[in-house]
């Protein structure tokens, strides 16, 4: 028999990027008791990891829990970046229902539209929180218009049109039901999610069932699985055996070791855990997302969507450049290998494969920002390694014909910038399918654009736009392959000759174009010190000192004026490097080099190349 459990409630928190979900739960956090009234607690204190906290977006799925009048409140912090949508879909399966959490300035977004479609499958019932009222320039009302008619857009059905709205403002930590009233704390949020959302059901007689739908790593413990107890009760040392819905085959018996429970921000250790309950347990080395956990005599495994494919794909090499070791830890292509297939534990949208090299991996994921976070992360962790341009995944339809991954893409730019985003991404195969105006002056465009139209565009959208454009993308699908693109309209400048660059030799390259190293710096010959005025490359002698006259002191050389470098982010390298450059990553340097050091070679290869295409 089923039965509800009405003191506990699993909720998801869902938006686009930087609308707040990850404030509002510390808002949550702080007003439930879970701190002691001394504790320091940090801002968005849900981004555990640096690089979320340096770049302010959420990229792994995060579990906490408050209480309210005695209901335990399960709170799903979830990603609102379209590259982590691996990550939304299945933290959905834990849960009976989602704050959609939507700025009080910019409405609706295109991850707005992604995240909530997801919740709207799956049939859960809606909270939208209109956050940041406090905002300068925050319009509410036409936001809750916006909301509705995403809503219907969507399908939605009597039920999920006719969703409480709660203003808040999570930084300020108040929420209210009507903006008439400013309110004093969260509580009227606190009561809505109570209200509102269902609470779990399932059967405590039947035997154990329990979805793994996330999967933590600890050093110590190894995997962790993350699931809501759909049937039964699971407890500490009990038989169990793991199936999965996508994978008939696999049926293994486990014992259960360890078993927690969230509280807050940590986990507690619990013996056993009811219907409805999100627990992590732990000990089971060979737990995946999707795996179902169940009682020996009741084996059936819960259906779940499958994880997306990924879409890009770059290759991660052991660094060989003549600076190779000199400030990474782990450089050998073992450590290379392990630390990738560790990565596999936690990201499921990840793929790696070995190549035809030893030396050399292939890895996809989800978009450049997946990928870039992991390379970053590697970085910080004292890993050196090369990766080379990011391209994208190829499929064949069954005619045989090549399709290639679209994206939609949301852009909105002032007025006078308009023209200039239309011609670049329409030399990248974009195709202009909406136009309007949007909030404060600016004008919207949509596009429908291959991903690999993409590659390497931010940079120059940036500039475009004199760094006041918002381009938001997201993936649509596969569609028959656009035709060839031509990226870069400029060439590189080539070191010429291994040293350390000089205020002479720099002096004279910047002439041929922009210069990303300054004096001191070490370079050897087939590194690319800069990008050039021209579509050709040109070598040039950075190492170049002045020869000596006795009429003239080598002292004058500091009269010489250098332009100051062109310092390059990583995501800015990752898009600037062309199919025959490479990207060497190490803790503290970033390099940009050409595959083929030699000068000759290079020349050869390229002149092979050139005559293959025209044979």
């Amino acid at each position: 028999m089923n039965q509800k459990r009405e003191d506990v409630r699993n909720v998801a928190i869902i938006a686009h990027v930087d609308h707040g979900k990850t404030t509002l739960v510390d808002g949550l956090l702080r007003q439930s008791g879970i701190f002691r009234a001394n504790q320091e607690v940090m801002d968005r204190v849900m981004d555990s990891n640096d690089l979320e906290r340096e770049r302010g977006i959420t990229i792994l799925s995060k579990n906490t829990a408050v209480y309210y009048n005695g209901t335990k409140i399960n709170i799903i912090d979830t990603p609102g970046h379209a590259d982590f949508g691996g990550e939304v879909e299945r933290v959905l399966k834990m849960v009976n229902g989602v704050i959609l959490v939507v700025d009080a300035f910019e409405g609706p977004m295109p991850q707005t539209r992604f995240v909530l479609s997801k919740a709207m499958e799956l049939g859960l019932p809606v909270i939208v929180c209109i956050n940041k009222i406090d905002r300068p320039g925050a319009r509410p009302t036409q936001v809750i218009d916006e909301v509705l008619e995403l809503l219907m857009d969507l399908g939605a059905n009597d039920e999920q049109l006719d969703c409480p709205f709660v203003y808040a403002s999570a930084k300020s930590g108040i929420a209210t039901l009507d903006l008439g009233s400013p309110g004093v704390s969260m509580k009227p949020l606190f009561e809505t999610i109570i209200d509102y959302i269902p609470a779990p059901e399932g059967d405590p007689e039947a035997g154990t069932q329990v979805l793994i739908s996330t999967i933590d790593y600890n050093e110590y413990v190894g995997r962790i699985g993350v699931g809501k107890v759909d049937n039964g009760v699971i407890r500490v040392g009990q038989e169990a055996v793991i199936v999965n819905h996508h994978d008939p085959e696999k049926r293994r018996k486990v014992k259960v070791s360890k078993l927690y429970e969230f509280e807050g921000l940590g986990k507690v250790e619990v013996q056993e855990a009811q219907i409805g309950s999100i627990v992590a347990i732990s000990g089971i080395d060979d737990l995946h997302i999707g795996d179902t956990l169940c009682a020996p005599d009741a084996v059936q495994a819960i259906p779940f969507q499958k994880i997306s494919e990924p879409t890009i794909s770059m290759t991660f090499n052991v660094n060989d450049s003549p600076l190779a070791g000199k400030d990474g830890k782990y450089v050998t292509s073992r450590h290379l290998r392990d630390r990738l297939y560790r990565e596999l534990n936690t990201d499921v949208s990840l793929r790696v494969e070995d190549t035809d090299s030893t030396d050399s991996f292939k890895v996809s994921g989800r978009g450049e920002l997946h990928l870039s976070v992991l390379i970053e992360t590697m970085r910080r962790e004292g890993y050196e390694f090369a990766v080379s341009k990011a391209e994208v995944i190829y499929r064949k339809d069954e005619n045989g014909k090549l399709l290639e991954p679209m994206e939609q893409c949301l852009i909105d730019v002032p007025e006078e910038f308009a023209g200039n985003v239309i011609q670049k991404l329409g030399e990248r195969k974009g195709e202009l399918v909406n136009m309007g105006a949007a909030n404060g002056g600016y004008t919207r465009l949509e596009f429908s654009i291959p991903s690999r139209g993409l590659i390497g565009y931010r940079g120059d959208f940036m500039t475009d736009t004199k760094g006041n454009g918002i381009m938001n993308t997201i993936f649509t699908g596969y569609a028959p392959f656009k035709g060839e693109i031509n990226y870069r309209k400029t060439g590189s400048l080539i070191a010429f000759e291994t040293g350390t660059a000089v205020t002479y030799g720099l002096f004279n390259a910047q002439e041929r174009g922009d210069l990303f190293i300054g004096p001191g710096e070490e370079v050897y010959s087939g590194m690319i010190v800069g990008t050039s005025a021209k579509s050709e490359d040109i070598e040039v002698n950075v190492c170049k000192m002045k020869h000596l006259t006795n009429t003239r002191a080598s002292g004058s050389d500091d009269a010489l004026r250098l332009v100051p470098p062109r310092i390059m982010s990583l995501e800015q390298c990752i898009e600037f490097i062309d199919s025959d450059e490479l990207l060497e990553v190490t803790p503290n340097h970033l390099r940009i080099r050409k595959k083929i050091l030699d000068p000759t070679l290079r020349k050869r290869a390229k002149f092979s190349e050139k005559a293959k295409m025209e044979g």
